[in-house]
């Protein structure tokens, strides 16, 4: 086993034409990667800071009701959006999703009214019983699969309108999530 490892690092058989040609190409690879990685601020998606989930400009209307909300003093995005735990199974869901919004955002394909995933709204509804337990007529409500607690709790963040209804007024400067000194993170 070792020795097979070995002669694919090696890249034993090949002439040495090409295995310069498959290391520089493979160096390539992993510095646009990494340049990637850093242009992007993808690290500061690891945490679980609520101004890195507003770096996407579609989210500064939810941002800002989070914030001057209830949950603001209770909860992160993070908190409500993703399972509980299960350390697995919580990095798994957010690596998936991030990938979604990731690409949709990147190739400017956002709903003008931004809804959950089906696999994201049980996230949701499970986080709102795990906090909300004691309210026994809520939690057999939104268990009974019929409804979702922003049915009927819909300050949760405010009333949900097309990304071109939100007048810039109600988008707060968003701070730096760590990535990006800008010098105008104040707000």
């Amino acid at each position: 086993m070792i020795s097979l490892v070995r002669k694919i690092v090696t890249l034993e058989g090949l002439s040495r034409r090409w295995q310069i040609a498959v290391l520089s190409s493979l160096g390539m690879a992993a510095g646009m990667a990494a340049l990637l990685f850093r242009v992007s601020g993808a690290a500061s998606y690891l945490g679980t800071k609520p101004e890195t989930c507003a770096n996407c400009h579609v989210m500064t209307d939810a941002y800002a009701s989070w914030r001057l909300g209830s949950h603001s003093a209770v909860a992160v995005c993070t908190d409500c959006h993703l399972p509980h735990g299960n350390v697995v199974a919580k990095t798994a869901f957010k690596g998936m999703d991030g990938l979604k919004h990731s690409f949709v955002f990147t190739a400017g394909t956002e709903p003008q009214v931004l809804e959950p995933s089906k696999s994201a709204v049980r996230v949701i509804k499970e986080s709102c019983m795990k906090c909300h337990i004691d309210r026994f007529g809520m939690i057999r409500l939104a268990s009974s699969g019929e409804r979702v607690c922003w049915d009927c709790h819909v300050n949760i963040h405010q009333e949900v309108r097309s990304l071109s209804a939100s007048p810039a007024a109600l988008r707060p400067r968003i701070p730096s999530a760590g990535w990006r000194r800008t010098g105008k993170e104040t707000m």
